[in-house]
């Protein structure tokens, strides 16, 4: 992704139908700020992006809330991410436990300077940003859509147009994203040419789901066959909580895989732990099971050969409020 060209589409829609003078000196400028921004001479420091993207586009809190899927962490809840402060909580965030010089190779940025960053001596500009969200969550183009109309930024509405279609097909065929890492897989590559069945028998799944998913994947742009092979076009990072309900079915699915397996009495980690903790730690709990669960993403990344596709599959919730109803509200 070029950062800088999505940063300056980002820019000019905020600008609409004003003249880039009439904009600029909007914005409290002298100089013709907005085509020096759209002609990527120079850019916004992030919390001015932040500042523009609610002026202008109404975009504030809802739309961060709506990117981080629910309620704002409490590091973020208390900070405006307009502010310097504000900007650094935010990367902290989505940071995790990602290790500096880990971010540092991702996004191309030297480790003092993110280490500035996050600790808010000093603050990145909108490319900058951006280049870090990507390193952070892989997932830049839900970001932009939830500040922006992304389909009026020209250098990354063909993109999310894509992502949109390996979404639907997440929702839609559940097993093609197993088919999909599937492929990846060293001992599928190494076959001189695709083999019906072979992704079924090493999933555990009928060859007519096999065909099924392939049909999908193919349909979605995500696969294309090369010299006898199917290969995959391009690998995305697919959140599936834009559509709450279909995200749930979806959950419910693999739930259900994880269970037949687990009956089936397949090697695997299975467990649980029934606990009575307080409403705090609670809280804790759950904000560190969000951080394992990105540091995962992180490893699984980063790994390579790919020799398994592996499901992932936890559960955290408060057992009393979701059996009966009870509120701590209501107590």
């Amino acid at each position: 992704m070029n950062f800088e060209q999505v940063s300056a589409d980002w820019l000019r829609f905020m600008r609409g139908k004003r003249s880039q003078r009439t904009f600029s000196k909007r914005l409290g400028y002298r100089s013709n700020i907005a085509y020096r921004w759209e002609t990527r001479v120079c850019f916004p420091l992030a919390r001015e992006a932040f500042a523009l993207a609610k002026r202008s586009a109404g975009a504030g809190r809802e739309a961060l809330r709506s990117f981080l899927g629910g309620a704002l962490p409490s590091e973020l809840a208390q900070v405006d991410v307009a502010t310097r402060p504000g900007v650094a909580a935010l990367l902290r965030h989505l940071r995790g436990k990602i290790s500096l010089v880990e971010l540092a190779r991702r996004s191309g940025h030297s480790r003092f300077a993110i280490a500035r960053w996050l600790s808010g001596a000093s603050e990145p500009r909108l490319p900058e940003l951006l280049s870090l969200i990507e390193a952070a969550t892989f997932r830049t183009l839900d970001f932009l859509a939830c500040f922006t109309d992304i389909e009026k930024l020209p250098s990354a509405a063909a993109d999310f147009r894509a992502l949109e279609a390996a979404r639907k097909t997440a929702y839609d065929v559940p097993w093609s994203h197993a088919v999909l890492r599937a492929l990846e897989l060293v001992d599928y590559q190494k076959l001189r040419k695709h083999r019906p069945g072979w992704l079924a028998e090493r999933l555990g799944i009928a060859k007519e789901e096999e065909t099924r998913c392939l049909t999908a994947l193919a349909t979605a742009r995500q696969i294309k066959l090369e010299q006898g092979l199917w290969k995959v076009d391009q690998t995305q990072t697919i959140d599936t909580r834009a559509e709450p309900a279909r995200g749930r079915r979806l959950k419910a699915e693999w739930s259900k895989v994880a269970l037949a397996r687990l009956e089936a009495g397949v090697k695997g980690v299975f467990s649980f732990n029934l606990m009575s903790i307080s409403r705090a730690d609670f809280a804790r709990l759950r904000e560190m099971h969000i951080a394992y669960f990105r540091e995962m993403q992180a490893l699984v990344t980063d790994s390579t050969p790919s020799e398994h596709v592996v499901l992932f599959n936890t559960e955290l919730f408060a057992l009393d409020e979701a059996a009966t109803g009870y509120s701590p509200k209501s107590a």
